[in-house]
């Protein structure tokens, strides 16, 4: 027993006339031979590109801390305070110092520029060194 108010979902009846049914390739030229396969052209989409996540300075500062030489990163762009901790966290372990976040800067004892650089880069951040 069929139901009146259901909508059938076997395909039915084409809707009627298409515009592009009457249209065929005589007269084109071939495709180029070296157009990407859309096998290839699926497994680069797959692949996430590296998004830059902006600019961060890299300083070496002793001023104001009793002699001692820290690596200051500043000037993070739109990331939060439990991800700078994160990274924080991360070169503190990849230096083997130790470290904080103040003010929204992360603060690495010692100098220790080329590490913090090269976390930053894997971070998908642009480093660059300021400063002395």
């Amino acid at each position: 027993m069929a139901v009146p108010n259901r909508i059938p979902t076997d395909g039915g009846q084409p809707f009627g006339h298409n515009p592009f049914g009457d249209l065929s390739s005589e007269g084109l030229p071939p495709a180029p031979e070296n157009a990407p396969d859309s096998a290839t052209a699926a497994t680069d989409a797959a692949k996430p590109a590296k998004k830059n996540r902006g600019r961060v300075d890299i300083l070496r500062v002793k001023a104001g801390r009793g002699g001692k030489t820290v690596t200051v990163v500043k000037n993070f762009v739109g990331i939060g305070l439990p991800e700078k901790e994160q990274l924080a966290k991360a070169m503190q372990k990849a230096c083997g110092t130790g470290g904080t976040v103040k003010n929204g800067q992360i603060e690495i004892q010692g100098d220790k520029r080329e590490e913090v650089a090269r976390i930053l880069t894997e971070a998908n951040f642009r480093p660059v060194f300021c400063g002395g």
